[in-house]
């Protein structure tokens, strides 16, 4: 009786929430909790009452109202409770305080007031208490005797956990906290710099006020300068506290220059100028470490663009654009081997290139796109001209950069004068260190429209003499790309190949070779990747590679390593693989017309058919392909880069599509990998990464495959997919993953303010118990799209899902037989017998059954 009740009252909030009356579903959710919910119920109950409290203080009538009548007591008092159970004690004070000045004989009021004061002198000597605990945390932590003693590491534990809440961060804040801070991180010891920076995050995440007062003690330019330290972790705990106080400062931008407590404080918008200068000018810093280089270029990526173009203040893009351009590209023009005036990493330079065109791509005109090339072109100048042989470098260099980011910025630079004849003479040079520079120009270069038939004509030889003849491997390797890259450029078209019969396969072969050779290192054996990305749009060269288990192997623990720059190619050669790329049949009629025109016309390679296909997808999935592209995946690098995402999205869907492999792509991390794709990077990759996601939930347990919380992340992708640019297809399987998750428990199907419009016993195979596919704008038209689908089993499943709606309720019958969706049925019905049309019959007899169409004369 009591668990019957329960449900009852639970459903009751739900329909109460559902229509606004947030006061009624809270009052029924205590109800619930009152009659001796099970554990499993109370966590959803408090969940749903957290809910309403939230709706209560977010309530715009209720906010309206106080702001239009300052004497609202009803309004006050209910916005005052609202915020009592939310934690914010501080300012429901504000409104009872209000209340009783309003009515100060209420009894009500009163005793309200009366029980928050308890609660925040509770608050008080809690916070008292833990005065005591800091002070004696940094007494140990900066006693010289305790130097490497486990009390030492127990107190910046603690330390840390006690910052990760506000009120613990107050406090430490309030003690005069950041100075001893800043006296952990002047020892110099790596613990305790870690200790000291953690804490430091606490402190200012989310927190505006608070973070311009720990820049001003501890200096802007002390805090970006632990970016440059040698250990790794303190500079990783220095870029992650870095990434705290931008997102504090530029939410402080939005906000009008108030932190999160209220307070008005210094303009957060020079702060935020203040801290990228500083950013900029590490860029060039000698002394400063490769990895810290890097984290500062990884900042500056994630901070500086726009989130949106629909944004239109790209201001601070612009004032980067020319107070930093010379530097990031003086980053982007350094050499790593031999060490140079600064030192880099392998993944620098793609780093500055990444950067680069995201500044690029943030300019919203001509006129600040010709400001970008122009300031390039002149940097790129000053170092080719007058400089010698090493400026010429530098400067060849630096066009490599722009090459592999804002190409049209690096095809400028090709077009000055003398350039692409430097890089074609200096490839022929006797010096190792030249040689390289050169020839990696030459390959940047070779994919480019405007230089890829002068290349033909000038490097191909070249090249070729290069790989044969250099007795450097860091050549050959080099020189082979470069005519791999060439070698491709007629793409998957079977009739269109640049090179001799078998010399693709032995190029493959080669790079197979130099990629198992774990004797060389790792940036080396890198290129050879970059050459199987080039010549796996060759089938020949698909079919020997996934046979080869050594390679498959290498490649895939090449992917984990430190080498990020090698990700694109590698997800590159996995498309190529699995074919996962966009290609579509021809039309016949096309193609006759084309040969009666002596056109050409593309060839698919006979083993580029499905059958080779899923045979290749197979050896990927037994050498371990979901493991490495989910380590990819986890990858913290700007080298992840949307384009890339997609390419891995891609993959993903294309290791989905045999139902006998998604147990395989789940049991490997699969799942969860997809989860960040569908969220983040472009709309393709965003859209395959989702459909992905729906074929694992339509045919495996979502329980299992997304365990825990992440079960609730799979459904907005999915819901992505209901829209009419989505394919019927995708429409379809994204229908029935939402079954699938629907059938899983009550708590997803009725969320506070979700409408469940279908019962649970309807099979979760068949039809949608989510409200989302509804809450969509065009889900009749999804509909009409699939019974009207000329694929038959689109139509028959678009057939059943209206048959199951039909079924499952009166007035989702009486909204289907009021649109196009009754002629369509009548229309089918009548058709040729079987499933579609006895479906079909089906919701029609059902909407006779309801009285809401009648039958035909004949009885049909």
């Amino acid at each position: 009786m009591t668990a019957n009740s329960v449900e009852q009252l639970r459903k009751d909030g739900n329909e109460l929430f559902k229509c606004g009356d947030y006061e009624g579903a809270l009052t029924a959710y205590t109800q619930a909790l009152d009659l001796g919910a099970t554990p499993q119920d109370q966590a959803v109950l408090h969940r749903n009452r957290a809910a309403c409290h939230l709706k209560l203080v977010r309530d715009s009538c209720l906010c309206s109202a106080i702001d239009k009548d300052g004497g609202d007591v009803k309004a006050l008092y209910r916005r005052s409770q609202a915020l009592e159970k939310l934690g914010r004690l501080d300012q429901a004070v504000l409104d009872l305080q209000r209340c009783v000045s309003l009515e100060p004989k209420n009894k009500v009021f009163q005793e309200a007031l009366r029980n928050i004061a308890g609660q925040i002198q509770e608050k008080v000597r809690y916070m008292s208490s833990t005065d005591a605990k800091v002070e004696q945390m940094f007494q140990i932590l900066l006693d010289p005797q305790e130097k490497g003693t486990e009390k030492k590491q127990k107190a910046s534990q603690n330390l840390v956990v006690l910052a990760r809440e506000d009120a613990g961060a107050e406090k430490i804040f309030r003690s005069n906290g950041v100075q001893l801070l800043q006296r952990l991180l002047d020892t110099g010891e790596p613990d305790l710099m870690l200790a000291a920076l953690r804490t430091l995050v606490g402190i200012c995440s989310e927190h505006q006020s608070r973070t311009v007062a720990t820049l001003s003690v501890l200096g802007t330019r002390r805090v970006v300068s632990i970016l440059g330290v040698e250990n790794q972790a303190v500079s990783l705990a220095a870029c992650h506290l870095l990434q705290v106080m931008f997102d504090a400062l530029k939410e402080g931008v939005k906000k009008g220059f108030r932190g999160k407590e209220g307070a008005i404080i210094v303009d957060p918008a020079r702060e935020l100028k203040v801290l990228i200068s500083n950013l900029l000018e590490l860029l060039t810093e000698v002394g400063v470490s490769g990895q810290g280089r890097d984290n500062a270029l990884t900042l500056l990526i994630k901070v500086v663009p726009r989130k949106s173009p629909k944004d239109p203040n790209n201001s601070l893009t612009l004032w980067v654009i020319d107070q930093g351009l010379k530097k990031i590209l003086e980053v982007g023009g350094s050499v790593q081997d031999p060490p140079g005036e600064l030192t880099v990493t392998a993944n620098s330079r793609m780093s500055a290139s990444i950067l680069l065109s995201k500044l690029f791509d943030d300019l919203r005109c001509d006129a600040e796109r010709e400001n970008f090339h122009r300031l390039c072109e002149n940097y790129i100048k000053s170092w080719f001209e007058g400089q010698g042989l090493a400026g010429k470098l530098r400067a060849i260099q630096t066009v490599s950069c722009l090459l592999q980011g804002p190409c049209d910025a690096g095809n400028r630079a090709l077009e000055l004068n003398g350039v692409m004849e430097s890089v074609i003479a200096l490839c022929a040079s006797e010096q190792e260190e030249e040689q390289l520079v050169a020839v990696e120009a030459l390959i940047h270069a070779a994919g480019k429209a405007k230089r890829a038939s002068f290349i033909t004509a000038n490097g191909v030889s070249l090249l070729k003499d290069l790989y044969k003849r250099s007795e450097k491997d860091r050549i050959r390797i080099r020189a082979l790309v470069g005519l791999c890259k060439l070698g491709s450029a007629g793409g998957t078209d079977f009739s269109m190949k640049q090179f001799a019969e078998g010399s693709t396969l032995k190029l493959a072969k080669q790079c197979r070779k130099w990629l198992c050779n774990d004797q060389m290192d790792a940036g080396t054996r890198r290129w050879a990747v970059e050459g199987l990305a080039y010549l796996t749009f060759d089938a020949d060269v698909k079919e020997e590679f996934v046979e080869d288990e050594a390679a498959l192997k290498a490649l895939f623990q090449l992917s984990k390593s430190e080498e990020r720059s090698v990700l694109f190619a590698v997800a590159s050669a996995l498309v190529n693989c699995t074919n996962s790329y966009d290609y579509e049949e021809p039309d016949p009629k096309m193609v006759e017309l084309a040969k009666y025109a002596k056109q050409h016309v593309p060839e698919q390679h006979p083993k580029d058919k499905p059958s080779f296909v899923r045979a290749r997808v197979k050896k990927l999935l037994a050498a371990g392909v979901v493991s490495a592209m989910t380590c990819m995946v986890k990858t913290e690098s700007p080298v992840l880069t949307s384009s890339c995402r997609e390419l891995l999205s891609r993959v993903f869907l294309a290791l989905v599509e045999e139902v006998e492999d998604r147990g395989t792509v789940v049991a490997q991390g699969g799942g969860k990998a997809l989860i960040p794709l569908a969220l983040e990077g472009t709309d393709v990759g965003q859209t395959k990464a989702a459909q992905a996601l729906a074929k694992l939930t339509i045919t495996s347990n979502p329980e299992m495959t997304f365990p825990g919380e992440r079960i609730y992340e799979v459904v907005r992708p999915l819901v992505s997919l209901l829209h009419l640019n989505c394919s019927g297809l995708q429409n379809f399987e994204a229908l029935m993953a939402l079954t699938n998750l629907a059938g899983i428990s009550e708590r997803l199907r009725a969320v506070p303010g979700h409408v469940s419009v279908f019962p649970a016993r309807v099979p979760c195979c068949s039809v949608v118990t989510l409200p989302c596919f509804l809450q969509t704008t065009h889900w009749l038209e999804i509909l009409q799209a699939l019974l009207l689908s000329p694929n038959q089993e689109l139509q028959h499943r678009g057939a059943v899902v209206v048959l199951n709606m039909v079924e499952a309720s009166r007035e989702m019958a009486s909204t289907l037989m009021e649109s196009e969706v009754l002629e369509i049925l009548s229309v089918l019905a009548k058709g040729k017998e079987g499933p579609v049309a006895r479906a079909a019959a089906a919701s029609l007899g059902k909407a006779v059954e309801y009285g809401l169409i009648k039958p035909s004369q004949d009885g049909e």
